[in-house]
């Protein structure tokens, strides 16, 4: 089984409340994975790209899951995602579209696109914690890949 400890996770988001919550969701339900952030899409796929800041990647490597918000300032989490999904090179990163909005028609559009996973914020901090748990679990368990026999 590959060490996942140090997996990448990038959270795609505007709001600052949004990230703290999410901040402390990870905390609470100690996942110690490395986390980036980027404010909004524009951002996301120049951290994705490896443009300007982002061209070092010891210091910010591909991340193996994306937490990503719809909306967002410059570029959409629509057309982020679709961005990503456009490059074999990202093929393997799971995204999970993390998000306020229950409209039916974005959660079509996301799938379509190719999200893994599209979920709705909850309101509540508790509940959150345990969707981050569910994603995490999730996650690790597309991450793991079997042992060779002996």
């Amino acid at each position: 089984m590959d060490d996942l400890s140090n997996s990448t996770i990038l959270l795609v988001e505007d709001s600052k409340e949004d990230i703290l919550l999410l901040k402390r969701a990870l905390r609470n339900a100690r996942i110690a994975n490395p986390l980036m952030v980027v404010r909004d899409g524009e951002e996301a796929i120049n951290y994705f790209s490896g443009a300007g800041v982002y061209g070092n990647r010891e210091r910010w490597p591909i991340p193996s899951l994306v937490l990503l918000d719809l909306r967002l300032p410059k570029v959409s989490g629509f057309e982020v995602l679709e961005w990503i999904r456009s490059r074999p090179d990202f093929n393997e990163v799971t995204v999970v579209v993390l998000t306020g909005s229950e409209n039916v028609p974005d959660v079509n559009k996301a799938h379509e696109l190719g999200a893994d996973s599209y979920l709705v914020k909850p309101g509540e901090f508790r509940e959150l914690v345990a969707m981050v748990e569910r994603i995490h679990g999730h996650w690790l368990m597309l991450l793991t890949t079997p042992e060779e026999p002996t």
